[in-house]
This record gives C-alpha cells, structure tokens and sequence, in this order.
C-alpha cells in the first residue's frame, strides 16, 4: 500500500521550514507538521538574530562547515526574497589585557575553518568605529550580520506553499512506528486523534526532538542524544542604541557572554546569559533585581558609559542544548540511516546557535542523507 504522503518533516521552526524547502526543491512531496499555532514558535522565534560567521566552532565540526556555508546561502536567499537583513558587522573585544591569547586563539580558530575576513584591531581603531566601547584589543567580522527571523520564516513557507507542498499547524506527533516501507504518525489535533503515513521522515523538533525519538527502536548499540533545555535571558536598551556593530566580549567556557546585538530596527539587546533548567520555561525571571545586576556588571566591561536605569526585560529564550552544565561542547547531531539503523529516516538534535545560520545548509544536507543511496519510487 502506498503511503499516503512521500516525506513527512516534523517541528515548524527554521530548521523545519528551511529542510522542508529543501526536500520539495529536490522533488519530494513534503507535508510539515507543526504542534504550535504558528510556525517557529519556539527556539527560531527567541533568539539573537544573529547571522554568524563560522568564528568560534572547532574546525572540522557541523557547527564549523554548516555555518560557514549557511550564512551565504542565508545572505543570498535574504536578497532574492526581500528578507530584511544587515551585514553590519561584529566586534569581537578583549577588555584586558589577559584576554588577549584568547583573543587570538578565536581568531585562529575563524582563519582553520574558512573566515578570512577577520581584521585586527588595536583599541583607538575599535573607539574610531564605536567610541562608546572600551577594550585593550579587538578583531572586526565583518560578515556576521542580523536578520529579521520571522520574515525569513515567512519566506519558507512560502516557498514550501508554491512548491505544492503542505504545513499543517495544531498538530502534534503523539505516535511514531517505523514499518518496513512507511512510518506511522499518530497525531493530536486538539481533541481528535489522527494518523498518516509516509514513506520517508524527518525529525527536526528542537525542544521535543528527543521526546519523540523516544518512540522509535533503534538499531542496537546507537544511543540516542539527550537534550537538556537551557534558559537565556534578555534585556533591551531604551532608546535609541549609540552603536552601529554588535559587540561580543570574550566567552566564558561554553558561553559567549553577555553581548550587545542590534535587531534590524536598530533596537539594541543585551543576552542571553545562560541558565539550566529542567522544563521549558519562557517567564522572565528577575531575580529580585539580581539579574539586572550581573547584566549591568557584564556590559560595563565594554561598554562603561551604560546609563543607570536603561535596561529592560526582554525576552527569554530555551536552547536545546547536547551537553549539560560543565560538560565539554556537543556537536550538532544529524543522525541518518547509517548512525541508528532505521532506512529513510534523518533525526536532527541539538540545533541552537548557529541553527539560524546554518539553516539551509542543514536543509540541504538532510535532504542528501535522506536521498543517500535510495532510489525514490
């Protein structure tokens, strides 16, 4: 019996919506399913807006070639498709001087994995583009840019709209079963259970990637990743922002700090800190003020003219991180037919930052894995 729909692609975020594309440019019939009310609810909706350049991930890793890759592709879809985007550039900044071989060490770390665009910078070159940030040493990215996420979100759909293909919203995977020539999907679509089946899948759910590998039985000796949500925070300036870049100081073990990003309005944010959690929590906590605090403390590094009292809360954001508090960095995991054993399947965990950059990069690469060795009937 033919399934009743070729390749089935379940979490609407970016990564979702940018597979999607990818699957239907290479001729699948694709149907997206989406548990929220709207497509990137989630991670893809709370975020810096970021448009990276491949600085600060360990050369040779997903994180490395998807970003450097991604972020022309995301600048060149962007353009074709009136997304609105800047590349407005990133100072990166030691602000003493026991920073500085840190400093170097990120810089050679860019040059390894293909960022040639980097520019030294002494601190009257940094105050000559930003006279408002103090620093010993820095480094100019030129090609790190913002983006208006939900207009790139848009983008997507549409294009997943007029390839024929489908998004179908409120409607959540409660079931998987992996047959030998389809999957089985049981849904939830407010009170009404449903099912569908489909020929190929992909689970690219962020937040509920692991909850819903749980549902299949994988191949024995593959062990399926583990996601630990972890919480950021962020606070935007009042009023209008006296900087043209984004300013990163240095990062602190697995976090890059608490840095200065522009939305496309020119908005100026500062975020996220990071904050394990055990559940998936969007309340802005304020910590009787401590937050605020430590924020102030962190921006002052850089920025000592912050005004007392121009901080407010934000947003909050939950990343789906590979790796728990003190534990070494994860890779990103795009596991196919060759890691879990389980033909015609791609299940993607652990896709935060730089997710968003590297989102049609990604979309590109699963529908590869997805292809890979298969003839499509």
């Amino acid at each position: 019996m033919a399934a009743d729909i070729e390749t089935a692609v379940v979490g609407g975020g970016v990564i979702g919506l940018a597979i999607a594309r990818a699957l239907a440019r290479a001729g699948h019939e694709v149907m997206l399913l989406e548990r929220h009310s709207r497509v990137g609810t989630e991670t893809s909706a709370r975020n810096s807006e970021v448009i990276h350049a491949g600085i600060y991930y360990p050369p040779g890793s997903l994180r490395a070639q998807l970003c450097v890759g991604g972020k022309e592709m995301l600048y060149a879809f962007c353009a074709e498709n009136g997304v609105t985007y800047k590349r407005c550039g990133k100072l990166l900044v030691a602000t003493q001087a026991d920073e500085i071989p840190k400093l170097e060490a990120i810089a050679a770390t860019a040059a390894k994995n293909g960022v040639g665009d980097l520019k030294r910078l002494s601190a009257d070159d940094v105050r000559a583009l930003e006279p408002q940030v103090a620093c010993v040493a820095g480094y100019l990215s030129p090609s790190t840019g913002i983006i208006d996420s939900h207009g790139l979100m848009q983008a997507l759909e549409g294009h997943i709209a007029a390839s024929g293909c489908t998004v179908v919203l409120n409607t959540e995977v409660i079931g998987i079963a992996a047959g030998d020539d389809a999957f089985t999907l049981e849904t939830l679509s407010g009170s009404e259970r449903g099912s569908l089946t489909a020929r190929n899948l992909v689970l690219a759910a962020g937040l509920g990637a692991t909850a819903l590998g749980r549902m299949l039985a994988w191949r024995a000796g593959y062990t399926q990743p583990e996601t630990y949500p972890a919480r950021g925070h962020y606070f935007a300036l009042s009023g209008r922002a006296p900087f043209q870049h984004l300013v990163y100081p240095m990062p602190i073990g697995a976090w890059l700090g608490v840095h200065l990003t522009l939305d496309v309005s020119g908005r100026a944010r500062f975020g996220p800190d990071i904050e394990w959690c055990d559940s998936v929590d969007y309340a802005f906590d304020e910590q009787g003020g401590k937050r605020l605090a430590r924020f102030e403390s962190e921006i002052r590094r850089y920025w000592p003219a912050l005004p007392a009292g121009a901080l407010n809360p934000d947003s909050v954001g939950v990343r789906p991180k590979l790796y728990r508090e003190g534990e070494p960095v994860a890779d990103f995991a795009i596991h196919g037919p060759r890691q879990h054993g389980i033909e015609r399947l791609v299940a993607l965990y652990g896709i935060e930052s730089p997710g968003l950059t590297s989102s049609l990069a990604i979309g590109d690469l699963v529908t590869r894995l997805l292809c890979e060795g298969h003839e499509r009937p």
